[in-house]
Parts: structure tokens; sequence; C-alpha cells
């Protein structure tokens, strides 16, 4: 997501190459043409074609893609742990300091 935030655009092989320059262990050029199909299912990439070429773009900003991540990771904790994850969540907010706790409470209310 960075790549594609970063260009506005950009085709499978355009992210392959930044992201495989960066890494330890290149990925196969299908790995991420499997990744940005499933994002643009998902919802968070738009998609156009191009004569054979797929071109990607973000639909979700960046505030957006990790609001939508951080709700499905919570959910799947409560799903999966139940209290325990519940019970874990109320210890960390419990924990911070008073400023931050309120404005998480402002940004919950928000939701």
């Amino acid at each position: 997501m960075e790549e594609v935030w970063s260009r506005g655009e950009a085709t499978v092989r355009t992210v392959m190459d930044a992201l495989n320059k960066r890494a330890r262990k290149p990925r196969a050029y299908t790995t991420y043409m499997t990744i940005m199909a499933r994002l643009y299912t998902k919802g968070v990439l738009d998609r156009r074609r191009e004569g054979q070429t797929d071109i990607y773009a973000p639909i979700l900003d960046r505030d957006e893609f990790m609001a939508l991540r951080a709700g499905a990771e919570v959910e799947g904790l409560v799903a999966e742990y139940g209290e325990v994850a519940l019970s874990h969540f109320a210890r960390q907010v419990a924990s911070l300091d008073p400023a931050r706790r309120r404005a998480l409470q402002r940004l919950a209310r928000k939701q």
C-alpha cells in the first residue's frame, strides 16, 4: 500500500520492482499480483486495464486503511478470545496517561 500511495497509481511490476529492491528475499511477480488483486476485491485498491496491464490506485487513504485494518484485527481478537481480549484492551487503556486516554475516548465517540 505504501508504494501505491506514494505513486498515486502503480502496476504490479512497479510495486514488485520497488519492494524487491529493499527486500532480503525477493518475491515472485505472482505473489504481488495475488495480493494486489485481493486488495482490489476487498475495495482497498481500484483497478483499470491499459492494454494487457492492470494499473492500481488506492481507494482509501492511509488513515482510512489503518482504521479498517485496526477494526478487523480487533474484531478478530474479540471473536477468537472474547472477554480475555477485552480485558487486555481495558488494561492497556487504563495504563495510558490521562491525556492520551481522553484523546482515545474522543476518537471512539466519533466512530
